[in-house]
């Protein structure tokens, strides 16, 4: 199976902060490896799809919510590479179905709804092989996209950077992206997650399980920052949109409010506070995600 898709770009980024700072940012345009497929998804469904044509697997099962990016990409990816796919919503089935919803099913993928208390138990063997017994055979991909096969294809971002670096960041919701990022820097240079996520801190430890489950070692070069969620998943609060629309004025480049924009909005504030000592060249990751936009749009008028 071949990939269809070219690398991203790597654009530098240039303001006056980062004159004063004595600082080079560069971003990473994950969002134009494929209009659908974009971003850390299709780094974390890539080795997933090699690994069940590997194991002659015709039938990809994940889950997620109403909005969810990797559902969305998901969906794509199954029609792009002729899978069966099936999704399994978080809650009811609404009423009235969401953008991606609708594209989902737009996509060939089978939509199942499964009530809150019991999609808690979701990543349970015995949920999972009910299911195997409600549906037929699969190949599991977890909420998210995130297991060992998705490091393999996210730490090849590292690979990829043509330009000397000394800090990675990215956007975090289940660790996964950075996970695949600490495993491509190997204990080199220095990695950043910022978290989308209000809460204790779970993710460090679940970045190291990740790690380790991948290559056998844990690193201690990256750390998470939890100060810019924003009161937490998809919330938002009109600086973060003010933000959002003049990165895009100012750049051309569109942010989406559940996480790219929040560690856009986290880095330049670092910035300013001289997180980042004068000289050191940051690479951000722009994860696209970009179909969540159509939840946002009142916010964007």
């Amino acid at each position: 199976m071949q990939n269809p898709f070219n690398d991203s770009p790597l654009q530098q980024l240039h303001d006056k902060l980062f004159e004063e700072k004595g600082v080079e940012v560069f971003i990473k345009r994950d969002d134009l490896i494929h209009e659908h497929v974009q971003g850390n998804k299709w780094r974390k469904l890539k080795y997933n799809l090699y690994k069940a044509r590997l194991n002659k697997q015709n039938t990809l099962l994940t889950f997620g919510g109403a909005y969810s990016n990797h559902i969305y990409a998901t969906a794509a990816a199954a029609k792009l590479f002729h899978f069966k796919a099936i999704g399994i919503i978080r809650g009811e089935e609404p009423q009235i179905k969401s953008d991606t919803l609708l594209f989902a099913a737009s996509q060939e993928m089978e939509l199942y709804y499964m009530d809150r208390e019991m999609y808690r138990q979701k990543d349970e063997s015995a949920n999972i092989e009910s299911l195997r017994v409600q549906i037929g055979d699969f190949y599991y991909i977890p909420e998210g996209g995130t297991n060992v096969h998705a490091l393999e294809g996210v730490e090849e971002i590292v690979e990829e950077l043509s330009q000397p670096f000394d800090y990675v960041c990215t956007a975090c919701g289940t660790g996964g992206t950075l996970a695949g990022l600490v495993a491509g820097l190997r204990g080199d240079k220095k990695a950043i997650g910022f978290s989308s996520l209000k809460g204790d801190d779970t993710l460090t430890e679940k970045v190291n399980e990740l790690v380790k489950a991948y290559i056998g070692v844990e690193f201690t070069n990256f750390c998470i920052n939890f100060d810019y969620h924003f009161a937490g998943y998809a919330k938002v609060k009109p600086d973060l949109i003010e933000f959002i629309k003049h990165f895009k004025n100012k750049f051309g480049i569109q942010l989406e409010p559940v996480y790219t924009g929040k560690m856009f909005y986290g880095l330049f504030d670092l910035i300013q506070k001289d997180y980042f000592t004068k000289g050191s060249r940051i690479v951000a990751l722009h994860t696209g995600g970009l179909q969540g936009l159509s939840g946002y749009a009142e916010y964007f008028r």
